[in-house]
């Protein structure tokens, strides 16, 4: 059991943690035709598109409702509105993803009568998701969080038949990269199941040229694929942090749900495609015995580099979760952990604690450690230290190829190894 602790500084100096309006857009960015649309100045955008823009090297799509300081002050909601139908009327999505942000949330901004007021603006027929995201409390995690379950909430279920027994949900929580999700959908098409990914970002890794201005969403779970989820017969829920997601579904569809919180590693893997096989009644391919048994030599080839290093870690709750779980299952010693916001995982952390901070509390925590896993903003601290910096989290600007890494399965447990053993050995 960790203890938790909070830093008593009145501001961040070095920040780790990112809005949820990022976490928010991210989520969007798994859901196909999708608008998303950030209610608040355009600073508010730009402090919500240029992690994502530098974490992906592409641009993102995301709107903004632009308020200037004169609506801002004196009001100014029909020309909001007008905004808000033109974008529509010019772009045609398939549903408009509208996100708070800490303007309008500390203005007070009645988004129920405002969101309406704007169903009314020719737009009946246009799915409206409305998530409640101000920079000023929350996290990336919890924005992404929030975004997924407001989109289950406007599911509605069209011909909904008897639940197809091949058909499952998977939850992906932030701590995926695209890589991740798409391994995942691999694994589960494996087990001849077919997984409707909410959100499915695995879509990003398909660069299409020519869409670089487009301001709605071009990959993704489609709004024919929201409309079935109730037909799954099971929800698998990666991350603590889609449990209420989860449950929601449950509530909404009757569906079964079970949460896993661990995907890297041996042990991780096996209760991952334990839990497919008793959903899908296949046995496990052969396949995935012979890359177990490549997991396990890779073990005994890393476990010197790795036996007694001491590693501190800067991660958002759930992505913090399964890296502490996977290294000490290979005898790393966790020196200092750092993370951004409350999670019921952080208590139960098998560690002596956690903090509550940002880059800079990291920096005075982490040294001494054998190696760094953090955003590529700790490249900096890495440098200060002469300590190798493992890039994880968001954004990873500095590295080419960083949405295409793999964690999951035992595959993406052989990537992690190597590269964090070689990172050790050339410390070394």
């Amino acid at each position: 059991m960790a203890i938790v602790s909070i830093t008593n500084s009145s501001l961040a100096v070095n920040p780790l943690k990112h809005s949820q309006a990022v976490g928010a857009t991210l989520a969007f960015m798994g859901f196909a035709g999708v608008m998303p649309v950030l209610h608040g100045s355009p600073g508010c955008t730009a402090f919500a598109k240029i992690p994502l823009s530098s974490h992906f090297h592409e641009l993102i799509p995301l709107s903004t409702t632009a308020m200037t300081e004169v609506v801002t002050v004196l009001g100014g909601e029909e020309s909001i509105k007008q905004a808000i139908l033109t974008l529509v009327q010019q772009h045609q999505p398939e549903i408009l993803g509208l996100c708070t942000t800490g303007l309008t949330e500390t203005r007070g901004d009645d988004m129920g009568r405002f969101l309406k007021e704007i169903r009314q603006l020719e737009l009946n027929n246009l799915p409206i998701v409305l998530v409640s995201t101000p920079d000023f409390k929350g996290t990336l995690q919890d924005g992404f969080a929030a975004a997924v379950e407001s989109i289950i909430k406007q599911i509605s279920q069209k011909d909904r038949q008897n639940s197809h027994f091949k058909q499952i949900t998977i939850l992906a929580s932030s701590a995926f990269t695209p890589g991740d999700v798409q391994e995942i959908k691999q694994i589960c098409q494996d087990f001849e199941l077919s997984s409707i990914v909410l959100p499915d970002l695995s879509g990003l890794l398909n660069f299409e040229f020519g869409n670089h201005s487009s301001a709605v969403t071009t990959s993704g779970t489609t709004l024919e694929q929201l409309h079935s989820v109730g037909n799954s017969t099971f929800t698998l829920a990666l991350g603590e942090s889609m449990r209420p997601a989860a449950r929601l579904l449950k509530q909404k569809f009757q569906v079964p749900y079970d949460v896993l919180t661990e995907f890297t590693g041996l042990d991780a893997t096996d209760k991952f495609l334990y839990a497919l096989a008793q959903i899908s009644g296949n046995k496990v391919p052969e396949k995935y015995s012979r890359q177990r048994c490549q997991l396990q030599q890779a073990m005994l080839s890393t476990h010197l580099a790795f036996s007694c290093k001491r590693v501190s870690l800067a991660l958002e709750p759930d992505l913090l979760w399964l890296t502490v779980n996977f290294l000490q299952s290979m005898g790393v010693e966790i020196h200092a952990t750092i993370t951004t916001g409350r999670s019921p995982l952080l208590e139960k952390m098998p560690i002596p604690s956690v903090t509550i901070g940002d880059l800079e509390d990291f920096e005075q925590l982490a040294a001494g450690s054998d190696l760094l896993i953090a955003n590529s903003h700790a490249e900096v601290i890495a440098k200060r230290l002469n300590i190798p910096l493992y890039r994880q989290g968001i954004p990873v600007f500095d590295r080419y190829g960083s949405i295409f890494t793999t964690k999951v399965g035992y595959q993406g447990a052989i990537q992690q190894l190597f590269e964090i053993a070689n990172l050790i050995k050339i410390k070394n």
